[in-house]
């Protein structure tokens, strides 16, 4: 058996457990809130969360309502998403550090109950683990088909073989493509029309590697089998065609080092920007 589809951290179980009920007790309390200042909407939250036993189980129901159709009924991607989350603890634990990862960075969003029923990013996410596990349980089709829903609900095209770790933050994530030996690791953010691609027809390992902790702009474009260091960034708009050494930031077409700062973490501050104080040669932080 192939590795995890994320880097799972060992958590004491009783641990692991008391962030899922403090996540469940704050969905279920945004929900009745919401339920209050907006009633005409109140059939959403009871449906998606308060008439949930858990906070898994209403995921996996809120993505798969958003993916069902005519041909694939919810019943079965609910199913689908059960028999994944029981072979692979991961997914469960993955769903948590994303929710909280959105949290945590979307200056947009103030409550965990915005993600969970509308940010796309998230959702997308979470199908994609759902497919990547199909993928590797020989179901390829339902995996290809669940892919090409995705695609048009969410606007975003993740190969389901591609390999993502956990607390990953999608921004919008319109025009998202990663390719199928594209590997994302823990706590990486990625804005809106990025692109994680081949240079071309040529066969196997062909897609970057994303190492922790990095952020990519939007609409850039990452090309070849390049391992992107750690806490990197990619400004907004460049096109990368060569390694990209750990805590650089990168710029252009195609993209060239523009400096190095060792205690950066661009993906958890979310910040894009090249300063002036960079150019000049000074470490800062965040």
């Amino acid at each position: 058996m192939r590795p995890s589809p994320c880097h799972l951290m060992l958590v004491h179980p009783d641990h692991a457990a008391s962030v899922t009920d403090a996540l469940w007790a704050r969905l279920r309390q945004e929900a009745e809130e919401a339920c209050e200042r907006e009633p005409n909407l109140a059939p959403l939250f009871y449906d998606s969360i308060l008439n949930q036993p858990n906070f898994e189980t209403a995921v996996f129901h809120r993505v798969a309502v958003r993916l069902k159709n005519d041909v694939i009924a919810l019943p079965l991607i609910l199913q689908a998403f059960h028999r994944a989350s029981a072979d692979d603890g991961c997914i469960a634990e993955a769903i948590k550090a994303d929710i909280v990862a959105v949290l945590e960075r979307d200056p947009a969003c103030n409550r965990l109950i915005e993600p969970f029923l509308y940010f796309k990013g998230f959702h997308a996410l979470q199908a994609h683990r759902l497919t990547h596990w199909l993928w590797h349980h020989n179901e390829r089709d339902f995996a290809l088909y669940l892919q090409s829903r995705m695609s048009e609900v969410f606007q975003t095209d993740i190969h389901p073989a591609a390999r993502f770790g956990r607390g990953i933050f999608l921004d919008h994530a319109t025009g998202l493509v990663v390719g199928e030996t594209a590997v994302v690791d823990d706590d990486v953010s990625m804005l809106h029309n990025v692109t994680l691609g081949g240079t071309g027809k040529e066969p196997g390992d062909r897609h970057p590697k994303i190492r922790r902790g990095v952020v990519i702009g939007a609409a850039a474009k990452v090309l070849g089998n390049i391992v992107v260091g750690e806490h990197a960034r990619i400004a907004a708009g460049s096109v990368v065609l060569k390694p990209v050494p750990a805590h650089a930031t990168v710029a252009g077409v195609p993209a060239k080092v523009m400096y190095i700062a060792e205690r950066d973490e661009p993906a958890r501050s979310m910040d894009q920007t090249l300063s002036d104080m960079a150019y000049q040669g000074f470490n800062y932080s965040i």
